[in-house]
């Protein structure tokens, strides 16, 4: 089911800075700057070989994002990503075992076209978790 880990996702309230201070303390360098207008975020990824950082900042205050920052306004982990082969399926099994999908199963595609969910912070120790594949 889960091959791996996809990236962790960081909520900023500004892509540019986060992309100053992350070069300056890390030497990292984050990529192109896209949008995901369907979650209500620009984001970007900092590529690290075998995972990713992805940086992301709300582009309306209603974003999930957004509502994140209003508690943390100075940004943090926002939720981590597991990649798997099929998202249908690993969804399906998830719901056998009682696993609450956030959004009922719509169908969602990240910016990579890529099919994605969330599964609630309650059904895994507190942390929000995407998965993500085909």
């Amino acid at each position: 089911m889960v091959t791996g880990l996809s990236h962790v996702s960081i909520a900023v309230p500004s892509l540019e800075h986060a992309a100053t201070e992350i070069a300056a303390k890390l030497g990292l360098t984050m990529g192109k700057i896209t949008a995901n207008e369907e979650q209500g975020i620009r984001l970007a990824y900092v590529e690290l070989g075998n995972a990713r950082i992805e940086f992301m900042e709300p582009m309306h205050p209603t974003s999930p994002v957004a509502k994140f920052l209003e508690r943390n306004p100075r940004g943090g982990i926002h939720h981590f990503c597991l990649a798997v082969d099929d998202v249908d399926a690993a969804v399906a099994d998830m719901a056998k075992k009682g696993v609450t999908v956030i959004g009922g199963g719509k169908r969602q595609v990240n910016v990579h076209n890529e099919r994605i969910a969330f599964i609630h912070p309650k059904d895994f120790l507190g942390a929000l978790v995407e998965i993500e594949g085909q």
